[in-house]
């Protein structure tokens, strides 16, 4: 039996969301061992002078305890 973890984490990026779900991911896995999935809670883009400037991302990513 196997008992699993799961933690929440904000990434951003200017490039766009999927970049930010990666740059999310990559840091989660450096420091979290055995990651086993993520997935995104929500989306959500800064405006500043009527352009998309950061777009961020929080995700659950899911851990298994050794």
């Amino acid at each position: 039996m196997s008992v699993a973890r799961v933690t929440e984490i904000i990434a951003s990026s200017t490039k766009g969301f999927d970049d930010a779900i990666n740059q999310g991911v990559d840091r989660a896995c450096k420091t979290l061992k055995n990651v086993s999935g993520a997935w995104v809670q929500d989306q959500k883009v800064v405006v500043e002078n009527n352009a998309i400037t950061e777009y961020r991302v929080i995700l659950k990513v899911t851990f298994i305890l050794e």
